[in-house]
């Protein structure tokens, strides 16, 4: 039986809580979340993280794998066992129809140095989202010329209303004219229960299918993701290469890669 942060029905939902969903099979890096970094599961790194976050109630995993379900047993952390699905957006959806919160904070299980801070900027950004916006993301800027050119970094344009406009792979926008600034899109998502439903009521669209960005999914059926700045620099760990520069990182910083902050206030007026 998977441990499980579930309370009783009729029990008063937490506040926010993380969701870190985890699959093994992913296609660059089969086996993921159970690699090790610094002697501990890749996993294990980011749970941590969400528990040096000031905002939640709570973080869990979220896999439909038993060898990740094992794992966690043995650290103590929480888990719950999921059927199989598309994106870890359907994931956490599936989460948040069994264990209740006012919102659901998904943080990618690839992110171990993700900034504690950056996931309670989106935190704050989801409590005061005006209704009928039903997801929030973090964003940081992009310097390393590499990591704009690296179809494994999303790019994202944003709007005046901090609102996104497009996700990509590709380097975007193109600089035809003046060099433009380039985004990042953060593994960080915040939604509100009624988000997580309409998300599943949503069909993939051809950009999602053709980019692999859940986050389409809202934009192409002309919903909006409100977009939050953050201070984050850390390492997403996409494939072996990534781990082995994220195990050099750790090696020489330790503790200090996770004291990135906040770019600006993120709640909306």
């Amino acid at each position: 039986m998977a441990a499980t942060t579930a309370r009783p029905t009729g029990a008063k939902p937490r506040r926010h809580i993380a969701v870190i969903p985890c699959r093994w099979g992913a296609s660059r890096f089969p086996g993921k979340p159970l690699a090790l970094l610094g002697g501990k599961p890749l996993l294990w790194h980011v749970h941590q993280r969400c528990l040096e976050a000031k905002r939640l109630d709570g973080a869990i995993v979220a896999t439909d794998d038993e060898r990740i379900e094992a794992a966690c047993r043995g650290l103590g952390i929480d888990c719950l066992r999921t059927g199989g699905h598309l994106t870890g957006t359907d994931r956490v959806a599936e989460v948040a129809e069994r264990l209740p919160a006012e919102g659901y904070i998904n943080v990618q299980g690839d992110e171990p140095f993700i900034s504690p801070t950056a996931i309670d900027d989106v935190s704050e950004a989801l409590e005061y989202t005006p209704p009928g916006i039903f997801a929030v993301n973090a964003y940081t800027e992009l310097v390393d010329v590499g990591a704009v050119l690296d179809h494994n970094v999303v790019k994202v344009v944003v709007t005046a209303r901090s609102e996104a406009l497009m996700f990509s792979r590709q380097p975007i926008p193109y600089p035809k004219g003046d060099r433009p600034k380039y985004l990042r899109q953060l593994g960080l998502y915040g939604f509100s229960g009624p988000g997580l439903q309409q998300f599943l009521r949503l069909q993939q669209g051809p950009l999602e299918r053709a980019e692999g960005v859940e986050m389409l999914r809202f934009v192409e059926h002309g919903h909006v993701v409100h977009m939050v700045p953050v201070l984050d620099d850390g390492v997403a760990v996409d494939t072996r290469e990534d781990l082995a520069r994220a195990e050099r990182l750790l090696s020489q910083h330790g503790r200090a890669v996770f004291t990135c902050g906040t770019a600006e206030s993120s709640a909306p007026a």
